[in-house]
């Protein structure tokens, strides 16, 4: 564990080195993000003017306690960078998202950003997605219905509970996680869901970064997205 949170930090340290003065920065939400936003703070606090948008309250209340200012996301012209965390990645750059519930918020922001980076340590390639489940954000209302439509297309999700209780994500919605993924993939099961009622957004993510940061024991690889 202590390796692969030096591996994080690495990644995370080095994704910093694209952040510049002025830029209104994305920051992402996790345990590899956490670094980013630390170091993001030191830059802050040296002198480097940033205004940042959050996309989770728990990356907001890190973002305050080291001191960089925030801006509602409705409130700013323009996202000139986001670095974030995955839960895997493939060759493509395609990704899955969405671990700490996080994922409408992430991919509203990736979205209109002008420059994405994810960061990670290196267990988080893969050479095809689909050992970490798709989380689905969806509503409350019918739920329950959506599920058993899900189930009886020969997937299995399962809602996700966290200490006991029914996960909310910062909208209050809730998160289905879906294993066994079909043999066609994240992208197509991302666009089907995306046709059901219910249903908020996956934690499929295409190829939107601009570069990826994978960090191991020896190094630290920066690998750009070229197409």
């Amino acid at each position: 564990m202590r390796i692969q949170q030096e591996q994080k930090q690495a990644a995370a340290l080095k994704a910093a080195e694209y952040i510049r003065d002025n830029m209104v920065l994305g920051l992402g939400t996790g345990s590899t993000a956490y670094y980013l936003i630390r170091r993001a703070g030191e830059l802050v606090k040296a002198g480097m003017r940033l205004q940042a948008v959050a996309t989770s309250r728990s990356s907001e209340k890190l973002a305050e306690e080291f001191g960089i200012p925030l801006a509602d996301i409705n409130e700013v012209s323009r996202v000139d960078l986001t670095i974030d965390g995955v839960d895997e990645i493939d060759p493509n750059f395609e990704a899955v998202k969405g671990g700490g519930g996080a994922l409408t918020r992430e991919k509203i922001t990736a979205y209109y950003s002008e420059q994405v980076i994810w960061i990670m340590d290196h267990r988080k390639q893969v050479s095809r997605l689909g050992a970490f489940p798709l989380p689905v954000e969806v509503l409350p209302f019918g739920w329950h219905l959506l599920s058993e439509k899900i189930h009886g297309l020969g997937y299995a999700p399962i809602l996700r509970v966290e200490n006991g209780q029914t996960f909310r994500t910062d909208n209050g919605n809730y998160i289905l996680d879906i294993h066994s993924p079909s043999p066609a993939g994240y992208r197509k099961l991302s666009d089907l869901l995306h046709s059901y009622p219910g249903v908020v957004e996956t934690g499929y993510f295409p190829a939107v970064c601009s570069r990826i940061i994978v960090a191991d024991s020896s190094e630290v690889l920066v690998i750009e997205n070229k197409k």
